[in-house]
């Protein structure tokens, strides 16, 4: 009956052991005393955003990461500052080893916001933040506007509500 119970459970930590990847991942950064600074553009021209999304599915898919798709514009100040954070030394290399990052430039709120829509979000604030694996399916449907007070949150709190949503889809 005990062998019966252990079985799964056994199964199931050769097969997370057997996976160098999962093993290999950094795990989440202790950010410390590190202060974030704004960035100045974090994010590109408004065309050619969904080529950069399809191109981030194409990866994640490749890599088994998930995608973090960061909808903003660089006159935005908590989009300025959420950048800065996944820019720190202790942050970035986590960041770049959970997920494939696509910053869209949203405009004014006015343009790319029928790539939000696919997943069944409406950006009305920006940043708006989706953490989509890589078949497409939301992880944070109900935190996608948590990040909009990045100039207020600790940057561990940033740091923090990423890796809950991305464990979602493990």
């Amino acid at each position: 009956m005990l062998l019966r119970r252990l079985l799964p459970l056994t199964v199931l930590m050769a097969g997370l052991a057997a996976t160098p990847a999962l093993a290999d991942l950094p795990p989440v950064p202790q950010v410390g005393q590190e202060t974030p600074k704004p960035v100045a553009a974090p994010y590109g021209p408004t065309e050619g955003a969904q080529a950069q999304v399809d191109a981030a599915f194409r990866t994640a898919k490749e890599t088994g990461r998930n995608v973090l798709i960061d909808f903003g514009g660089n006159w935005c100040p908590d989009c300025r500052m959420l950048s800065g954070v996944l820019a720190l030394p202790s942050v970035a290399p986590w960041v770049a080893a959970h997920f494939v990052t696509v910053m869209v430039n949203v405009g004014r709120i006015n343009t790319n916001l029928d790539i939000a829509q696919h997943y069944g979000v409406t950006i009305k604030a920006v940043p708006t933040v989706l953490i989509v694996t890589s078949q497409g399916r939301l992880l944070n449907p109900d935190g996608t506007l948590e990040l909009g007070n990045a100039r207020r949150m600790s940057a561990q709190a940033v740091v923090d509500l990423l890796a809950g949503w991305n464990g979602r889809g493990a």
